[in-house]
């Protein structure tokens, strides 16, 4: 009996030690500087990390904890921030103006985070002084644990696409122009991982007869969607977002400005070359990117006939609405992803946006609900900690409702949405604009339950999709048209819900979500790191009292 006791104990402490055991660490040392990059053949000052353009892939997987020092090499100030990490309970990671100092010339800061319960594809950026267009963006993918079953087999490799829309004039250039109150109109060009290929580059990936490859392509452009295709070949989706969707095969896809998808492509044809295009939707001028797929031992060359690209908003409406979750499939857990019935919860909170474009002071600004967003000289989230708020911002200048004079007239200033912890809510974009708009909520992701043009009103909620929508982190409006989602405000932190239109977003276009815990508990949001930066009025004010369990 007493060896049976023993050996319960002795079981009990191995347990007990692998719940304590930490998750695996990635370290990373990111050297950014300026170079000078030539990717639409005119050499320019493009911003490079580790010498690279794009940036370096990082390769994690879930509950991995990333470590990246970076050093800024450049002579402005900046800021990284991962598009579609939740950060859960850690806002101080999330690398916004609205959360963090930046990070000054000279001077290097380590980001700490965790990928907690994520899988699926992603990318990172720089999210200061229109920095992204020069570059300083990269691919940014979480892989299932290998005890975690995923909905299709292991492909013969895992190829990262970063596409995105091009201009040639500096990043210090465009802020000029918006800053002097004008538009960057359209882009110059379309780039497939950094070049938009004219024929002389050699194949960017590689692929064997009869076999199955993944690939996971993310816009991470300045203002303009893309559709994706691969000459000669059929595209499984299998992944949107961090999500895992239901399999349906397309011949092209639309990517919005700041969306992620995975796609898998079978290598069942004529063995020789192939282009991947990209081409820009929704602009008057069509511009295209082409990139080399080489079937292996193959020398014969890709046909110069591009498959045509899509046109209307139609197209890319019903292929919106062919989206589905995949209710069977586990995610990052266990556990399929259907079994979180978001469509059975009631809606505690409507909030609606209507965004604007309009002018101050003989100067474009772009606003949502009347108020276009400035960003302090201290963020909002350190404003916030510090029990300072009322000396940087003022909670709730917009309200859920817009207007009838918010859309004409705009105020310049901080723009904070206070929420109310754990509350469900259902979150209305309306775009009364000529031009497509692209959504995103950091720290978060939301169930898209609908697309449709006209206005939005209650009623229309009976045309929800509250079984299967997608839960992903960005949404496209289209002109005219409005879009749905749900979700619940359950990560306490300071949240940026921002257009991914840059020249928008830079003049205003975005919000922050305050969402607190009144318990001030470590169960609910992590303390502040030591590392963390201070400037503004905090920078010599008392740390607070930690929380506490």
């Amino acid at each position: 009996m007493a060896a049976r006791v023993t050996f319960l104990a002795l079981l009990l402490c191995l347990s007990t030690t692998v719940i304590r055991a930490e998750d695996p660490y990635l370290f990373f040392t990111w050297n950014v500087t300026y170079g000078t990059i030539s990717p639409l053949g005119v050499p320019q000052q493009g911003i490079l990390i580790n010498n690279e353009f794009p940036g370096p892939n990082i390769n994690s997987t879930t509950n991995n904890n990333i470590v990246i020092n970076v050093f800024n090499n450049l002579d402005e100030p900046l800021l990284f921030s991962w598009n579609g990490i939740q950060h859960r309970k850690n806002s101080w990671q999330d690398g916004m103006p609205g959360t963090n100092c930046p990070i000054q010339p000279g001077k290097n800061f380590t980001y700490h985070f965790q990928v907690k319960d994520q899988i699926g594809s992603y990318f990172y950026f720089l999210s200061t002084a229109f920095h992204k267009a020069a570059g300083g963006f990269g691919g940014l993918r979480v892989n299932s644990r290998l005890l975690i079953p995923v909905p299709f087999a292991d492909p013969e490799d895992d190829y990262q696409v970063i596409i995105g829309d091009w201009y040639t004039k500096s990043h210090s250039t465009l802020r000029k122009i918006l800053d002097g109150g004008r538009s960057i109109n359209r882009p110059d060009g379309v780039l497939i991982n950094g070049k938009s290929g004219n024929g002389t580059d050699e194949p960017l990936f590689t692929m064997k007869p009869g076999k199955t490859y993944r690939y996971r392509i993310c816009n991470v452009g300045i203002k303009t969607s893309l559709n994706f295709r691969i000459q000669g070949h059929m595209m499984k989706l299998v992944e949107m977002d961090g999500s895992h969707v239901v399999q349906n095969t397309y011949d092209a896809l639309d990517i919005h400005v700041g969306q992620c998808l995975s796609v898998l492509v079978t290598a069942d044809q004529t063995p020789k070359d192939y282009h991947m295009v990209a081409s820009t939707r929704f602009i008057k001028q069509v511009f295209t990117a082409t990139a080399t797929i080489r079937y292996e031992g193959s020398n014969i060359p890709a046909s110069p006939e591009l498959p045509e690209g899509p046109t209307g908003i139609v197209y890319s409406l019903n292929q919106f609405r062919s989206f589905r979750w995949n209710l069977t499939a586990s995610a990052a857990r266990p556990n399929p992803q259907g079994s979180y019935h978001y469509g059975g919860i009631n809606i505690t909170r409507t909030i609606k946006i209507v965004n604007s474009a309009s002018t101050v002071d003989g100067k474009l600004r772009y606003a949502i609900n009347g108020v276009s967003h400035t960003n302090p000289e201290t963020p909002l989230k350190l404003a916030e900690y510090y029990q300072v708020p009322e000396k940087v911002f003022k909670y709730d200048t917009v309200s859920d409702e817009p207007t009838p004079e918010s859309a004409d007239k705009i105020t310049v200033q901080p723009n904070v949405v206070n929420a109310t912890f754990r509350d469900f809510v259902e979150i209305v974009f309306e775009n009364h604009e000529k031009s497509i708009q692209s959504w995103h909520l950091d720290g978060y992701s939301f169930f898209a339950v609908a697309i449709e043009a006209g206005k939005w009103t209650p009623e229309k909620r009976k045309n929800y999709n509250l079984l299967d929508a997608v839960s992903r982190h960005t949404i496209q409006v289209y002109p005219g048209c409005w879009a749905a989602i749900m979700l619940t405000f359950d990560n306490a932190g300071m949240w940026n819900l921002r257009s991914n239109l840059w020249e928008r977003n830079y003049l205003g276009q975005q919000l922050y979500v305050s969402v607190t815990s009144p318990a001030r508990s470590l169960r609910d949001e992590y303390n502040i790191p030591d590392n963390a930066e201070l400037c503004g009025i905090v920078k010599d004010l008392p740390k607070p009292p930690p929380y506490t369990i």
